[in-house]
């Protein structure tokens, strides 16, 4: 028996090389794509911004730029208001999309499909046509005005170009995959759990906090830290919704490269705020480590 078996096993050894080999060469070129735009740029940043070249053309180590940011009350203001727009907005998106996401899990019928697709539509919005849309709905002498001046009421004081601005726009845009990762998240979760604890008599609520969060505490940190990742680095909502000054980080990179023609400042810039966004994607990348370590 064992000369029939070695051969056959023998055998199986160029298919399963020839099949590694495949797997290899398809994960290559994303790979070389991501060292290439995503990796090598930010490696080129953070190497810019440290080796800088002296009033004599030489190339010296140097953290002035870095000194200037930290320093400088202008720079530290639109920080500030990135980190408070970015906490706001994450606040705003699990406390407006886990309800959604709860009735979508545990509702059918033409009501549920009908909340479905509104929730999920803003993804289909540009960005740019969905600022424009919130101009003239909210914004000065907008739709929002008219109806109030028709019934002899108040103007609106109006969110756009304050800070509230791309809060509203940035909630909106980034709903949609809030609550389909939350979705996603909650058919983990089995309906004979949920039942079970209706049986005992607990209320919706005591379902919500004791069953339900405590199983969906991965799915949260996930959807958090791709909230916080889009938020932080947005250009358009805020560019075109907010107010110059302060302002939040992308229209600040953008100006001071474009208007103010300071790269290095620019990159400056944009490395603290690659800094601050690696914080989140580490808590990303530790749950799915998790996930991975909890599955095998």
């Amino acid at each position: 028996m064992s000369t029939d078996t070695a051969p056959a096993v023998s055998s199986r050894h160029p298919s399963i090389n020839m099949g590694s080999s495949i797997g290899l060469l398809l994960v290559a070129l994303p790979v070389f794509l991501l060292a290439w735009l995503i990796i090598f740029p930010i490696f080129s940043a953070v190497v810019g911004t440290i080796f800088v070249r002296g009033p004599d053309g030489a190339t010296e180590v140097s953290l002035a730029s870095y000194r200037f940011f930290f320093t400088d009350g202008y720079s530290l203001g639109n920080l500030w208001l990135t980190l408070w727009t970015t906490a706001v907005c994450g606040i705003l998106l699990l406390a407006i999309g886990l309800p959604i996401a709860l009735y979508l899990r545990f509702s059918q019928g033409r009501l549920a499909a009908y909340v479905q697709a509104l929730a999920i539509f803003p993804m289909f919005v540009p960005s740019i046509i969905l600022a424009y849309a919130l101009i003239r709905t909210i914004g000065p002498n907008g739709t929002v005005d008219l109806l109030l001046n028709s019934v002899g009421l108040p103007k609106l004081r109006t969110p756009y170009l304050t800070p509230w601005g791309p809060v509203i726009g940035l909630v909106w845009d980034n709903l949609p995959l809030t609550v389909l990762m939350l979705t996603a998240g909650l058919s983990s979760i089995s309906n004979s759990a949920v039942e079970a604890a209706r049986d005992v008599g607990a209320r919706p609520f005591r379902v919500v906090i004791a069953i339900i969060l405590p199983r969906m505490g991965n799915s949260l940190l996930v959807t958090a830290s791709f909230a916080v990742l889009g938020i932080f680095s947005a250009f358009t909502l805020p560019y075109v919704l907010g107010s110059a000054s302060p302002e939040m980080m992308g229209p600040f990179m953008q100006r001071t490269f474009a208007d103010m023609n300071d790269p290095l400042d620019a990159m400056t810039q944009a490395v603290i705020t690659f800094g601050f966004c690696l914080v989140f994607g580490i808590f990303y990348i530790r749950s799915i480590a998790r996930n991975r370590e909890a599955q095998l």
